[in-house]
């Protein structure tokens, strides 16, 4: 029996199914909130198909006659959640820190996002005969994910998943919740002047995070922790000649978070061109590709008159938006083509390195940066020292982000497709419906973790906040162009940082080593309080004990993503109550006898548990 088709006739298709549909938006919706939290606390998000993809196995295994292709459509519309949350929070949260917003009202956030999310689907659709059939691409993650869907049901790794995500979520609630054990493991240690900070979050998530990431990246994101609170901050206060009210650790996260983090600032800003240079022949190769892809396949894609329909309904309301930022018409026009261009330009880009590299490992953020100085830049030659001109410049760089996110992801999700023989209009369609589903749930997400835990510097009424790396270097970016108060020193020499690390990597790329160093993963540690870099790196070695390959880590990369998503979600419920009553403690039992032992035990037998994982298939 063949696969019916709508557009050349005979009704719905039996693979898009409204099961499939249903399960995927709901997935979608779970992993935006997810990793919306876990972007704001970590600075990173972790690809959702697998995990999406055994979920569906879990779940829709109980109905009659279910067939591989419907749990591609589930991992399809799910895994735009957690693109589009990328692009959320790497770029919006940067609108309250300038104190532009006061909150993440919900009309902004979905117009804002639900228009770079699917126009990087749009934009991405004529590419996928020339990058996926012709180029023949190695797309790692959606290689993965078609394997884990041919090998079928795994008990073993739902198993593991929900396992990890019990775990994770049960630990968050003891931890922020009820308190039972502090957060975070620290040390000062007096270094004349200055102090040095010794430190490790005791966060399940963020050792799943490092295991998922592995040994090189954990490593370097730990290196850039050091060289800020190791480093940077005791020599900042030894050679300053500036004097200090504050002494320990308040010293420490005094000047962390007044000088020695934009030291991430210009690494990131180093680091963000580096790629785009970097990336100059997959650019052009995916200008050159689009160019090419003149006409879509008939029954294959979705159809042309669509699509345009489409472009024009989404790019309407962008340029009424700008008129209104802006002021006039004129100045409007240039503003909305800058912002088509670049998300067409870069979710090209990004769908390409998802080809090479995986759609985990692109650098979207380095790519925002990048749009986010040029355009500023250009706003300040166009508009002068106008109030208006860093909010604009975040806005566009906040569409072309979600634009990106949804590129690398969509020709991840139609790689996997292509191997299951799946139909790519189908897909296409599942990634734009979980597009809208997800921009759905960011705003209520954002602002309750807004108003529970607090985002960007610690005040007395939250004194741990979402670090937000990436959303603070947005907003440092763009105000510092149009003369804000950047401390202009620090991001010269965190540049200079950004720079020797680029000539470490290309001599260790010339020698042919299988150790590389990337300068972003380098400059989010700079950025990172060194207490959340160092269990990524614990669970990067762990990666390493476990095995050089996904497929030597087994389902233990399953028990990560439950961990993560578990910790996340309760993360969230956490932020109810706490929002409901005002009071940051609502839950807690005030009872440590303990101290941190009981967190430390706990991440030692998190770490045996993923290790006695390895090997084991899902």
């Amino acid at each position: 029996m063949t696969d019916s088709d709508p557009i050349r006739g005979g009704g719905f298709p039996r693979h898009l199914t409204w099961r499939a549909l249903v399960l995927g938006i709901l997935l979608s919706m779970i992993l935006a909130g997810a990793n919306a939290y876990l972007g704001l606390f970590a600075g990173m998000t972790v690809s959702a198909s697998i995990p999406a993809a055994v979920v569906s196995m879990a779940v829709l295994r109980w109905l009659r006659n279910v067939q591989v292709l419907e749990h591609n459509i589930v991992q399809t519309t799910a895994s735009a959640g957690e693109a589009i949350a990328a692009g959320a929070i790497f770029t919006l949260p940067a609108l309250v820190l300038m104190n532009y917003w006061t909150d993440f009202e919900p009309g902004w956030v979905m117009l804002i996002c639900g228009v770079g999310g699917l126009l990087g689907v749009v934009f991405t659709i004529p590419l996928r005969h020339a990058l996926i059939t012709e180029q023949k691409l190695p797309f790692p993650e959606g290689v993965a994910t078609a394997v884990v869907l041919q090998a079928g049901e795994s008990r073993v790794g739902i198993r593991m998943l929900v396992t990890g995500a019990l775990a994770g979520g049960l630990a968050k609630l003891a931890e922020t919740g009820l308190k039972l054990w502090p957060a975070s493991a620290s040390a000062t240690l007096p270094a004349g002047q200055g102090v040095i900070t010794l430190g490790a979050s005791l966060s399940p998530a963020l050792l799943a995070v490092g295991l998922i990431v592995g040994r090189n990246v954990g490593l370097l994101v730990f290196l850039g922790g050091v060289i800020a609170w190791g480093i940077a901050i005791p020599l900042y206060a030894n050679l300053s000649g500036e004097s200090f009210t504050a002494t320990g650790s308040d010293l420490a996260w005094q000047l962390w978070s007044t000088r020695i983090r934009y030291l991430g600032v210009g690494a990131m800003l180093v680091g963000g061109l580096w790629a785009l240079w970097g990336m100059r022949a997959a650019l052009v190769s995916g200008l050159r590709q689009a160019g090419k892809a003149t006409q879509l396949e008939a029954g294959e894609d979705l159809p042309r008159k669509a699509l345009l329909i489409l472009l024009v309904i989404l790019v309407v309301p962008m340029f009424l938006l700008y008129r209104h930022l802006l002021g006039g018409t004129v100045s409007a026009i240039p503003v909305t083509a800058v912002m088509l261009v670049a998300a067409f330009v870069f979710s090209a880009v990004a769908a390409y390195m998802a080809g090479l590299v995986g759609s985990s490992n692109n650098p979207i953020s380095g790519l925002t940066i990048a749009t986010i100085l040029l355009t500023a830049l250009g706003l300040l030659w166009f508009m002068g020292s106008a109030q208006t001109g860093p909010v604009v410049a975040v806005m566009i760089g906040a569409v072309v982000c979600c634009a990106a996110a949804i590129g690398g992801d969509t020709m991840q999700d139609l790689k996997a497709g292509a191997i299951l023989g799946a139909r790519p209009w189908q897909q296409q369609l599942a990634q734009m419906l979980g597009v809208v589903s997800a921009v759905m749930i960011l705003a209520p997400v954002l602002s309750l973790l807004l108003h529970a835990y607090g985002i960007g510097a610690p005040t007395p009424e939250r004194p741990y906040p979402l670090a937000a790396p990436q959303a603070n270097l947005m907003a440092a970016v763009a105000q510092g162009v149009f003369g804000g108060a950047l401390p202009w020193t620090m991001v010269w020499l965190g540049a200079g940082i950004g720079a020797l690390v680029i000539i470490a990597d290309e001599i260790l790329r010339k020698r042919g080593s299988r150790f590389r160093a990337p300068v972003l993963a380098v400059a989010v540690g700079i950025y990172l309080p060194l207490e959340l870099s160092a269990p990524i790196a614990l669970g990067g070695f762990l990666a390493h004990w476990c095995g050089q390959t996904e497929g030597a880590r087994g389902v233990s990369l399953l028990a990560a993503a439950g961990l993560i998503t578990g910790e996340a979600l309760m993360g969230i419920g956490l932020a109810i109550p706490i929002v409901m009553t005002g009071d940051p403690g609502v839950l807690s039992l005030d009872v440590q006898p303990f101290g941190i032992l009981p967190g430390v035990l706990l991440m030692m037998g998190l770490c045996v548990w993923l290790w006695r994982a390895r090997g084991k298939q899902a």
